[in-house]
């Protein structure tokens, strides 16, 4: 079997979709490694390099041209006898020929229908106009949570048995037992404190931030925050001066990716109050880490999270407050709770959910 992918995200994204792309072509080509894999893209990057290493998949560039992604990409898919094409991030090629070719696209979210006031008017019109198009063409569509699936089933009126919903997983770094050493100096570079809670994700209103910097005001617990800043990070800084905690929460930056899940070790407890999320792959790199997580109880976060995840009211830094407290001064509780989330969290490990893409191409085939 022969899959094409677009390849955009995978050599375009530092995170989110980019991960999510050269996790599923790493996978894939490992446990399946009978079968070739073909990203196509306009050009390579560092990104995803020792992924191209593996001897199943390649690169192929794009036809030149205004559009080609849109244009030619499928064209040029069926041009190598492709068997499948898989958009990894909610769209597909417009275009096509005659040579038969079957058509997977996954969406992530639809958070700019949900939460429009985070988008201008032009990016929700092209948005919806390209995961219409690409649920209308795709032969079977890729839902990364239950949520996810109402989401598409309400906005984009497809039918139910045109979707399969397939968790991701995280990248490989979080699975990985790392030395006290390589711990050790990793808390020493970033100087941080002995305890901590941690919050990783992009610093934007729909994260939430404020509400666990509200929620350790009066107390003396540490944060360390890990994630790309938008204007939204004023907001949060401003409350800190405010309230003189600036030198409570610790802001760190260009983290490398075995840094980050020495990171999530570290912590006595991460925690994620985001409002919505497609999936929240924050938390399952933290379960990875056997450490404990406290996260909100809207969205897709409970699929994420498991039983023994402790659930918030995100709009409520009371209840946020309460809860980091209960944690934070119960380590037997923890210790108990990261181990069971240890385990709900096999299910998103590479073999489940490679055999579950598979299933998915074989059975359009």
């Amino acid at each position: 079997m022969k899959i094409a992918f677009d390849g955009k995200r995978f050599f375009n994204n530092s995170s989110g979709l980019g991960n999510y792309s050269r996790d599923l072509v790493r996978i894939l080509a490992t446990y399946y490694p009978e079968n070739k894999f073909v990203l196509f893209n306009k050009n390579k990057s560092e990104k995803g390099t020792d992924i191209l290493k593996l001897p199943n998949v390649s690169f192929v560039e794009t036809s030149k041209g205004n559009f080609s992604r849109q244009l030619l990409m499928g064209k040029d898919a069926q041009q190598i006898d492709a068997d499948i094409f898989h958009g990894l991030s909610g769209e597909l090629p417009l275009k096509w020929n005659d040579k038969p070719i079957k058509k997977v696209v996954t969406i992530h979210d639809l958070i700019f229908l949900r939460f429009p006031k985070y988008y201008s008017f032009l990016d929700r019109k092209i948005y919806f106009w390209k995961f219409k198009k690409a649920a209308e063409q795709a032969d079977l569509i890729i839902a990364i949570s239950e949520q996810t699936k109402r989401d598409i089933i309400q906005f984009l009126k497809v039918p139910e048995s045109k979707i399969k919903v397939i968790y991701q997983g995280c990248h490989q770094a979080f699975k990985e037992d790392q030395t006290e050493e390589f711990l050790s100096s990793v808390k020493e570079k970033h100087n941080l404190p002995v305890r901590f809670i941690l919050n990783v994700g992009t610093i934007e209103e729909r994260k939430n931030l404020l509400s666990i910097v509200k929620a350790i005001n009066g107390t003396e617990i540490p944060l360390v925050v890990i994630g790309k800043k938008t204007k939204y990070f004023k907001k949060v800084q401003k409350y800190l001066a405010k309230n003189k905690l600036v030198d409570q929460v610790q802001f760190l930056e260009n983290v490398s990716m075995e840094e980050l899940a020495a990171i999530y070790k570290l912590a006595d407890i991460f925690i994620y109050p985001s409002i919505f999320e497609g999936f929240g792959i924050p938390v399952i790199e933290a379960l990875f880490s056997k450490t404990a997580v406290i996260t909100s109880n809207l969205s897709c976060l409970p699929e994420a999270g498991g039983e023994n995840s402790v659930y918030i009211n995100p709009h409520n830094f009371e209840d946020v407050k309460a809860k980091i407290l209960f944690l934070w001064n119960n380590k037997s509780e923890r210790n108990r709770r990261a181990e069971k989330g240890f385990e709900f969290v096999q299910k998103f490990n590479d073999e489940n959910i490679a055999s579950q893409i598979m299933s998915v191409y074989r059975s359009l085939l």
